[in-house]
């Protein structure tokens, strides 16, 4: 096999996460290398920049992305739909996850307990091309909104991280946030979230898919499915330090709810988040 290379970039919330799921992933190529023999593939780390070329690659033998991307900026016609993750976290049923609608503290001291109450507020979003941070977010504000505005401001902040942190410095008010980073960043620091409120959940969509390249033959991506699975049951100490409960084979039309979401917002003339 020519040189390839693998990344997990989506769910290192702390650098003990980032261990884990390196981890993962070298158990991952090992059983993947049993199976269809040696195979040169270099585990780095993916871009801060331009993911969505990184995602792109020709070589990308196993990495992971949002579920927008990969059915709303074209990136489901060149790759390989590998697997999505099953995680053991509030908001998550089955392959299927949501995001946590958080206030800050001085928000929610003034009364800033429903969504409709949050019209007018600052939002927090961690980028444009984010299902969970601005395409969920977008789908839940839209029926408050009046003449295409909900918010007073928009600030994107590059990482639900960021956005948590806007949040508990009072810089902003309102933020969704995934619930699997949520639950990551829960066990790890609950301190980040202090003073935080829960006010809703988005709506429920599949979550964020296993790729590969379409360079990789048929065959092999069903090797690497089955490796995936190998590698979650390798060490269950560090499946449950990540939540991961195993791995789902859904269809690349599963995605096309992502779509189905983005329309409904537009659709009510909330074609973007400000």
């Amino acid at each position: 096999m020519s040189p390839w290379i693998a990344s997990l970039p989506m769910y290192n919330v702390t650098p003990q996460h980032a261990v884990s799921w390196r981890s993962l992933l070298s158990d991952c190529l090992d059983a993947f290398a049993r199976a269809v023999g040696p195979a040169e593939v270099a585990i780095v780390d993916a871009p801060e920049g331009d993911l969505l070329q990184h995602w792109r690659r020709n070589d990308l033998l196993l990495s992971q992305t949002c579920g927008f991307p990969y059915r709303m900026l074209g990136l489901a016609r060149a790759v390989h739909l590998i697997a999505t993750p099953l995680f053991d976290a509030p908001g998550c049923e089955g392959p299927r996850y949501r995001s946590a609608l958080v206030v800050s503290a001085q928000a929610w001291q003034r009364g800033a307990t429903t969504v409709a109450a949050c019209r007018g507020l600052r939002a927090a979003c961690n980028s444009a091309d984010s299902h969970s941070g601005m395409n969920a977010l977008r789908h839940a504000v839209a029926p408050h909104a009046c003449d295409g505005r909900f918010f007073s401001s928009v600030h994107w902040t590059g990482s639900h991280a960021a956005t948590l942190h806007a949040l508990a410095s009072g810089t902003a008010d309102m933020g969704a946030i995934d619930c699997v980073t949520l639950a990551l960043l829960r066990d790890a620091h609950p301190e980040r979230l202090e003073g935080l409120r829960i006010i809703g959940m988005t709506a429920s969509a599949p979550g964020l898919p296993l790729i590969a390249s379409r360079s990789l033959e048929a065959n092999h991506a069903e090797a690497l499915r089955d490796a995936l699975v190998a590698a979650h049951a390798a060490d269950a100490e560090r499946a449950r330090k990540l939540r991961l409960r195993g791995f789902a084979r859904l269809t690349p039309d599963a995605y096309d709810e992502i779509a189905d979401i983005a329309n409904s917002a537009a659709q009510q003339g909330y074609a973007a988040v400000r």
